[in-house]
C-alpha cells in the first residue's frame, strides 16, 4: 500500500532510506524501555498507522504505511510508517519539521484530535447516556418495595 506520489518516469522513490516511525514511538501507555521515544506529557494513547499516516498527510509529508511489518520489543502490534523528511538534493520537504523528534512531537499533538477518535468518543458517550436512561427507568418501575425484617425464622 503505497500512499507517494510516483516520479514522472513512474518508477517509486527509494523508500528504504525514509525516516520509519513505529506507533510505540508515541505511546504513552509504553515505558521508555518498551520502545517510547518522547515523554509522557507529550504523547498520546495507543495511535495507530492510520492515524500517523494522516498526521503525515496533513503536514504534506510523503509517507509509505507498511502494515505487515512489527516492532520487535511489541510484535503483537502491527504496523509501521515511512516519512520523507529531507528529499534527495537536502531540502526539507517541510519548513516545519527538521528533525525525526519533531516530527513526533508534531504526530503526538494531532493524533488526540485526528477525526476517528474524535467520532468514536461522541459515539461512545451517546450510547454511556442511552445506557443510562434504560437503566434509570429500568429501577423505577412500580414493583412495591421490600420492607420488613428479613432474618432467620425460628422453629
Amino acid at each position: 500500500m503505497v500512499l507517494i506520489e510516483e516520479k514522472m518516469n513512474g518508477e517509486l522513490p527509494n523508500v528504504k532510506t525514509w525516516v520509519i516511525l513505529y506507533p510505540v514511538y508515541i505511546n504513552s501507555k509504553k515505558t521508555i524501555a518498551e520502545g517510547r521515544r518522547i515523554c509522557t506529557t507529550k504523547a498520546c494513547e495507543n495511535p495507530t498507522c492510520d492515524e500517523i499516516g494522516d498526521c503525515c498527510k496533513f503536514l504534506n509529508l510523503p509517507y509509505h504505511k507498511e502494515a505487515e511489518k512489527a516492532y520487535p520489543r511489541d510484535f503483537m502490534q502491527r504496523g509501521r510508517v515511512r516519512v520523507l523528511l529531507k528529499q534527495e538534493d537536502g531540502s526539507l520537504c517541510n519548513p516545519e519539521i527538521s528533525s525525526r523528534k519533531h516530527l513526533m512531537l508534531r504526530i503526538a499533538e494531532m493524533v488526540p484530535r485526528h477525526i476517528g477518535r474524535t467520532t468514536k468518543k461522541q459515539e461512545t458517550s451517546k450510547k454511556q447516556e442511552t445506557s443510562k436512561k434504560q437503566d434509570s427507568a429500568s429501577s423505577s418501575s412500580n414493583a412495591p418495595a421490600k420492607s420488613g425484617k428479613g432474618g432467620k425464622k425460628k422453629k
